[in-house]
């Protein structure tokens, strides 16, 4: 299983992947490039990681989640390269028996990718600057691998 992409997400591709008549709630979030107040004119993130690493812990990662959930499918996507503002960059669809399960694993998810899986971005600004961020949020150092 590939879980990076330098291409467009489908969430209909997502969808298939964890489809299955025994789920009946599926939940899907999708993270998108966003150029609020607080983003000071972003115009795209530029996601890099070292691949290999991000592969097999996102494999890890959805293997925990499996653990908590037994019966939910869960399927992930996240996107490398220059992604502009209003595109999703990450996409999570887990389907499960039950809504509230469908729900549980896909906020796991989430929020353990922001924890676990070494993916950099870097804001590109209307101004021209770049900043590099941290997963939560912050203004981070440039990795050194950049």
């Amino acid at each position: 299983m590939t879980y990076l992409t330098r291409d467009p997400l489908s969430v209909d591709r997502l969808l298939a992947e964890v489809s299955s008549p025994t789920c009946g709630g599926t939940s899907v979030f999708l993270g998108t490039v966003r150029n609020g107040p607080d983003e000071h004119g972003v115009t795209a993130i530029e996601y890099s990681a070292y691949e290999d690493m991000v592969e097999a812990e996102f494999g890890r990662l959805l293997a925990d989640a499996r653990g908590r959930w037994p019966e939910a499918r869960i399927s992930v996507r996240h996107r490398l390269g220059t992604i502009p503002v209003g595109e999703a960059s990450i996409a999570i669809v887990a389907a499960a028996p039950h809504r509230a399960q469908a729900f549980e694993a896909c906020r796991y998810v989430i929020e353990a990718v922001k924890q676990r899986i070494p993916v950099w971005k870097k804001e590109l600004r209307t101004d021209g600057s770049e900043v590099w961020v941290d997963p939560s949020g912050r203004p981070a150092a440039k990795p050194s691998h950049v």
